[in-house]
């Protein structure tokens, strides 16, 4: 993804083992990347050292069963939710700023509802679920993008096409790395958490409803042009909670801080760093 990407370094986690990658200095950002498939902390590499700028240490890692990290049977939504808090434990970080993408951006409203201590600021970047559905629409979620078989090369940039509104940065290289990610033992963890859907908080009141119950500080960022009727739904969002700090990006789409990179350490940078 860069010619300076960061070293690779490892933690034990959960008992397994981690991967993450780190810039900066100064309080800590953790940058949770989301479910699709071939999904892991690269996704982040071009916003590392944009984010470090504004005086803060930047940590990405890979979430169990994606990446280079290890992986348990337990493929659940709140497994992965959990085992944020047990990666700052292993940093030793008794608080941090949490950026969520996609899937990743309910892991952040979830625990700043629920460990409010110990998330600083929370930022929701691309992710559908926290926005109202459309009258009459289904409510729409994260992480099923894939098929029943590994994917092809091709079929990795076919992928990435559909969340990138600026093509010219799907790279050879970029579509090899992340072709990577979506194989092996990635494939079958993605295959593993298509099974376990659906089985977590049955009943209860889709998350997006309980924005209003957020006291943790928190900023939201879209691109308009992002699948779902993004831009429709941000706006429902904001008729149903006035106060939401929300900012949809023209020309992006699902991948935003690739598309407006500058913008996005901009109101992502700024806002944890305040």
């Amino acid at each position: 993804m860069s010619a300076a990407a960061p070293a690779d370094r490892y933690v034990e986690v959960a008992g397994l083992r981690t991967r993450y990658i780190e810039r900066g200095a100064g309080p800590a950002v953790l940058l949770l990347h989301g479910a699709s498939l071939g999904s892991s902390a690269d996704v982040w590499t071009r916003n590392l050292d944009a984010l470090a700028a504004h005086g803060l240490r930047v940590v990405a890692f890979d979430q169990p069963g994606f990446g280079l990290s290890e992986a348990r049977d337990d493929h659940s939504v709140g497994f992965r939710t959990r085992f944020v808090p047990a990666f700052m434990d292993a940093l030793g970080l008794e608080r941090a700023h949490l950026v969520g993408h996609s899937q990743s951006g309910r892991f952040a409203v979830s625990l700043a509802l629920s460990q409010p201590e110990r998330v600083g600021r929370a930022v929701v970047v691309a992710t559908g679920s926290l926005l109202p559905p459309l009258p009459g629409a289904a409510a729409q979620g994260e992480g099923d993008e894939g098929e029943a078989a590994e994917p092809t090369l091709e079929d990795t940039r076919a992928a990435l096409e559909a969340t990138v509104f600026r093509r010219e940065l799907i790279t050879p290289d970029v579509v090899a790395l992340r072709h990577r990610m979506s194989t092996g033992k990635n494939f079958r963890a993605f295959l593993a958490r298509r099974r376990a859907r659906g089985g977590e908080n049955k009943g209860s009141a889709p998350l997006w409803q309980r924005l209003g119950e957020v006291r943790v500080p928190m900023r939201l960022i879209y691109g308009a042009d992002d699948r779902g009727d993004c831009a429709r739904r941000a706006r429902l969002a904001l008729e149903r909670f006035p106060g939401l700090d929300l900012h949809l990006i023209e020309r992006c789409k699902h991948l935003v801080h690739w598309d407006a990179p500058e913008r996005f350490a901009e109101l992502a940078g700024r806002f944890l760093a305040s």
